[in-house]
């Protein structure tokens, strides 16, 4: 008997935190702003906007599309710790204002990304199905990917496109 009411007290008391823990939610990243986008710089044409904006702008831009879950504790703070890591390694709408090396690097890790399956993550994908490329899809994004590098190298000296650290 006293395990019962032991076992019904702890079961009130999950419910309470579970209850609790709604009223303490994550910042949304909703601000679109976007002043320093890498579109403004380097041309996006629309597959690969379109690519983008289904595979990875939800956690690489200031502007994700939250779906009916994210108002869900804890759900809201693992899906906002997924956001904050992805715009910590890259951000679309905050590309320009990285230096040219950060740029020319982030655009290589994008071609190592796709091309070995790591991004868009599983986790997301599983969920949003029509997150996950297809062959042709990621041929497009590191064609795009290829083609601003080269760009790039016209725009700058093979110095400005290698890291500071790594100069020496």
């Amino acid at each position: 008997m006293k395990f019962k009411k032991l076992l019904n007290l702890s079961l009130y008391g999950i419910i309470a935190v579970l209850v609790l823990i709604q009223f303490f939610r994550p910042e949304k990243n909703t601000s679109g702003f976007s002043e320093y986008s890498i579109s403004k710089d380097y041309p996006v044409n629309s597959e690969v906007a379109s690519i983008l904006k289904t595979a990875c702008n939800d956690c690489h831009s200031n502007t994700t599309e939250y779906p009916w879950y994210s108002n869900i504790q804890p759900l809201a703070w693992w899906l906002n710790d997924h956001i904050e890591d992805g715009k910590r390694h890259l951000n679309f709408d905050d590309f320009l204002n990285y230096p040219a090396y950060r740029q020319f690097h982030k655009l290589e890790e994008i071609d190592e990304m796709v091309a070995e399956d790591e991004m868009p993550l599983s986790s997301y994908t599983i969920i949003h199905r029509d997150a996950k490329l297809d062959e042709s899809q990621k041929k497009l994004l590191i064609q795009w990917s290829k083609a601003h590098r080269d760009s790039m190298r016209y725009r700058y000296s093979p110095e400005e496109l290698i890291s500071p650290k790594k100069r020496k």
